[in-house]
């Protein structure tokens, strides 16, 4: 039986990039050759794999209603780390390994799925394949996301044998009972402390923003600095701004991605896209951290002679997971119980069932980058806390 860290081993040459992490965007090959992983791990283990058609793939231990979903997702972002989704499969199916030798048999059907597009990192949105899955965002909406190339979904499915047509709400979440995903801690929560395995509490807030600064484009050597509307000052403005209010409120705000416009180093931008990404301790706390932001970015823009546009792209609640499930993994695994910044498709599914996240220690606190890590026998505490959540569940 291949334990967590040879499964993770076996996908670890798939969309890595020596300098610059994993790659692993939704609809390229990368992920279709992980998706075929996926279902032959599916096929050795005797579980029947299904696809809805939002391309979240579901290996099913048994047939039924009331079943106990596990797994995560095998995409990532730019750059991302190798347990960031990943460890959440390959722990469910070595778990289900476990379980096979022990003779155990579940009581209700048991199901690992590989959920598509959780990173959002390619469309923009994050958590893509669970929300259309749950009614989340509608087929329509969704399959009109584009990537930085305008492609849209749509386009991307159908290019890789898919009919967009069937993408949208999924038969198979009526027949789900709970759910528990299992992930690499995103933080030092864990780290500093004695346990290998938590359950989480909560997930903050959070969102994604888009600002467009407008100027005029002109030459960088020929036009004098008192005659420059330049976008760029105004979108720097801003991403100060951001930091210093987050940091003054214990919040988080993050520019990540930015285009700029035409994007020559010998001129002035006409334009500066540029991409927030916000989360607070409560909705609240999160409305007004943006609100603030967008103050200062207005503010800035009109000191510098430039125009600004924002546009919420999406927004996700904050989400408190069921408090019977989670007390009662945290008791039966005597684990820590924290809470997490960071979205995952257990939030999106704890709308519509009962839901729980173990989480596996993390010594560097990294996630979204290379140096994300798990020690192997973290991973297998994780295994091994995963083989007695089956247990007690099924």
């Amino acid at each position: 039986m291949p334990t967590a860290n040879q499964l993770l081993e076996d996908i670890a040459h798939v969309g890595r990039d020596t300098d610059d992490g994993y790659h692993r965007m939704p609809w390229t090959p990368e992920v279709a050759q992980l998706r075929e992983w996926f279902a032959g791990e599916a096929q050795v283990r005797g579980l029947e794999v299904v696809e809805d058609g939002n391309g979240n793939q579901l290996a099913w231990w048994g047939s039924g209603s009331d079943a106990l979903l596990l797994g995560s997702h095998l995409d990532s972002v730019r750059g991302g780390g190798a347990y960031d989704g990943p460890l959440g499969i390959v722990s469910a199916f070595a778990a289900i390994d476990d379980l096979h030798a022990k003779g155990f048999a579940p009581r209700r059907p048991i199901v690992v799925a590989n959920f598509t597009d959780e990173e959002g990192a390619r469309f923009g949105l994050a958590c893509l394949g669970s929300r259309l899955a749950t009614g989340a965002i509608t087929a329509e909406k969704a399959l009109a996301l584009l990537d930085d190339d305008g492609t849209s979904l749509a386009e991307a499915m159908r290019r890789h044998g898919r009919a967009p047509e069937a993408a949208g709400p999924a038969e198979w979440l009526r027949d789900i009972g709970a759910f528990v995903e299992l992930h690499v801690e995103q933080g030092r929560w864990l780290a500093d402390g004695s346990a290998a395995v938590g359950v989480a509490s909560a997930i903050w807030p959070h969102g994604r923003y888009r600002f467009d600064f407008t100027g005029q484009g002109n030459h960088a050597g020929t036009t004098a600095m008192g005659d420059r509307r330049d976008p760029m000052l105004g979108y720097a403005a801003t991403v100060l701004a951001a930091a210093s209010l987050a940091e003054r409120t214990g919040q988080r705000a993050t520019f990540g991605r930015v285009q700029v416009l035409p994007g020559s180093t010998n001129a002035i931008p006409s334009a500066v896209r540029a991409w927030l990404d916000a989360r607070a301790d409560s909705e609240p706390a999160l409305d007004s951290l943006v609100a603030a932001i967008l103050t200062e970015a207005e503010q800035a823009a009109a000191r510098h002679g430039t125009g600004v546009v924002f546009t919420s792209e999406s927004v996700t609640a904050a989400v408190a997971f069921d408090e019977v499930l989670r007390d009662r993994l945290a008791g039966l695994l005597e684990a820590p119980v924290l809470p997490t910044g960071a979205g995952h498709d257990a939030g999106i599914l704890s709308a519509h069932v009962p839901t729980a996240m173990l989480f596996v220690r993390n010594p560097t606190g990294i996630s979204h980058a290379p140096e994300e890590f798990a020690d192997e026998a973290d991973c297998t505490a994780g295994v091994d806390a995963l083989v007695r959540v089956v247990e007690e569940l099924a």
